[in-house]
This record gives structure tokens, C-alpha cells and sequence, in this order.
């Protein structure tokens, strides 16, 4: 049997939360949403949160890269911060279209930004100059996940679908007509043999990336649209949350249902949960929302 014990909710945020990306350190993690605000929290102590940045839009999105603990933070209708974490200085900044950016995943020497524009900018971090502007359709990108099994980036839209690019050349492998409403969340298993998919039709997809992303399995997952999905760090379980207000967690090997997380049962979020993180710490789980707080959750399996 599962349980779902609340740990704690940390508030600070004077507007809806919308992402939340892991640190270099196993008990701390970051936040950002509506207000601008960039906030490193301490799973060893509760509500302890710690202002790193502000900028002046919102936040769908950023990125940590721990060769130089910097986090790359997308500020919508203005564009990139790299943020020093030590001295909480902005090293450098790099304009951008004016949309909203909802993804920015960083591989090796690439960071990879999903446009409200319907273009995926690649940026050389390095030399912190753009590399390619990949523009494959005119509906936003929600969604970004990186196979480097198969040397892919994969990316879903809000034309319903999955589009597959080789990550040397840019060049478009693939099209799934994946979903019938917007893709807003896309993660590989830890081994990178299957791609879960998340919707605003509410369906979780699991596809097969060795066989041609072959549909696996489609489940009526939520009643609001998948806001986001992670892994635990042993990989045998997985984690979904939606506009429903729930985060859920799944058995990865079956893809049955173990524990619903939500207001009635949990003392859950009280509006959609927009990002959740299994983190490594005690493999804590913690989700954002926007009603303005961080929920930490730990379960526990009763024999």
C-alpha cells in the first residue's frame, strides 16, 4: 500500500508559480513564476526561501547548468538572463522576440529555447550566440526533451503534435500527429526507451523511441490538461500534474495509477498545478501551482 504524507508548503510568491528546476545540491531546488522572482528553497528547511533574481515579465522557464552553477532563466517578451548563483549577478543577458518562452533545455554545449513564435532557438553555450532558429511549424512550442540515445530533439507543439529533429542537423526526422489539443509535456525514461507525452486533452501517450516513437499506450490520465511529468530517481514510478488541480503518481513498468494528490484527500494545491520535480533528496516530491505555493510531498510504502 502507498501513502502520501505532506511535508510542508512553502509560500513567498506574490504570483502564480509556473516552473521549478533542480540545483546542484540534492536538497535544494528553484522556483520562478508570474512575479519574476527566482528562488532557491532548502528541503532541509522548510519555507527558508532565498531570493536569487528578479526580472520584470514572468517565467515559464529556465534551466540549470552545473559546469558553472549558473541558471538560465527565459523572461517572456524579452528573452535570456544567465544568472551567477554565488554572487546572484547576471552575467550576461541575450535578447530575444518578443513572445512567451515556455521550454529551454541545455545539452552539452547547446541550449535549446521553445518559442511562443513556433521556433526553437539554439544557442551556443559557449559562445553564448545563436547557432539555428528551427521553425517548423506556426504554433507554439510548449515542450522540449533531449534523447541522446538516438541523438534527437524532440519537441511538441500546440498543433497537436510531436515533431523528432536530428540533433546535429536540425533536420526534421519525424512528425507524430500525437494529441488532439496542445502538447505540454514531454519526458524520456530514464533509460530513453519510452517517451510519455502529456496534453491539454488530458491523455498521457507513451511511445516507443526505439520502434519509430510507435504509440504504446494512451491514457485518460487527468481531466484537465498535463502540465508536466518527472521520473523518480529509481526510475520504477513516475509523476503527472494538471489544470485539474492533482499530481498523480504511475507504476513506470505498467502505467497503472498508484496514488492520486490532490485538495480532498492531501491538503493539496487549491488551483492547477503547473510543474512538478521527484527530487533526489529523499526522493521528495515537490509540485508548484498557481495558487502561489510549493507543496512537498514524500511517499511511503506500507507492507
Amino acid at each position: 500500500m502507498l501513502k502520501v504524507e505532506k511535508l510542508d508548503t512553502f509560500s513567498g510568491h506574490r504570483d502564480c508559480i509556473y516552473t521549478l528546476e533542480r540545483s546542484g545540491e540534492k536538497h535544494r531546488f528553484f522556483s520562478a513564476g508570474g512575479d519574476g522572482f527566482i528562488v532557491r528553497w532548502n528541503l532541509q528547511k522548510p519555507d527558508v526561501g532565498e531570493l536569487i533574481a528578479r526580472v520584470g515579465h514572468s517565467i515559464y522557464a529556465m534551466a540549470y547548468q552545473p559546469e558553472n552553477n549558473q541558471i538560465w532563466v527565459i523572461e517572456n517578451s524579452e528573452g535570456l538572463h544567465i544568472i551567477d548563483i554565488d554572487t546572484k549577478k547576471e552575467v550576461t543577458s541575450l535578447k530575444l522576440v518578443p513572445t512567451n518562452y515556455f521550454d529551454i533545455k541545455i545539452y552539452q554545449n547547446q541550449a535549446f529555447i521553445a518559442g511562443g513564435d513556433g521556433v526553437i532557438s539554439v544557442i551556443d553555450t559557449n559562445e553564448f550566440k545563436f547557432k539555428k532558429h528551427i521553425k517548423a511549424s506556426e504554433n507554439s512550442v510548449r515542450c522540449l526533451a533531449i534523447n541522446p540515445v538516438e541523438r534527437e530533439l524532440v519537441a511538441g507543439y500546440s498543433d497537436n503534435t510531436i515533431k523528432i529533429f536530428d540533433l546535429l542537423s536540425f533536420e526534421l526526422k519525424n512528425v507524430i500527429l500525437a494529441h488532439t489539443n496542445s502538447v505540454f509535456a514531454l519526458k524520456f525514461s530514464p533509460d530513453f526507451r519510452f517517451l510519455l507525452s502529456g496534453s491539454r486533452d488530458a491523455r498521457l501517450k507513451i511511445w516507443d523511441s526505439e520502434n519509430a516513437y510507435k504509440l504504446e499506450n494512451e491514457i485518460v490520465a487527468h481531466t484537465f490538461a498535463i502540465n508536466s511529468i518527472d521520473y523518480s530517481p529509481d526510475g520504477k514510478r513516475f509523476v503527472t500534474c494538471s489544470m485539474d488541480k492533482s499530481v498523480k503518481v504511475w507504476d513506470a513498468h505498467s502505467f497503472k495509477l498508484l496514488k492520486v494528490i490532490d485538495r480532498a484527500r492531501h491538503a493539496g494545491h487549491g488551483t492547477s498545478v503547473n510543474k512538478v520535480l521527484w527530487s533526489d533528496y529523499h526522493e521528495q516530491i515537490v509540485s508548484c501551482s498557481d495558487d502561489r505555493t510549493i507543496s512537498v510531498w514524500q511517499l511511503i510504502d506500507e507492507i
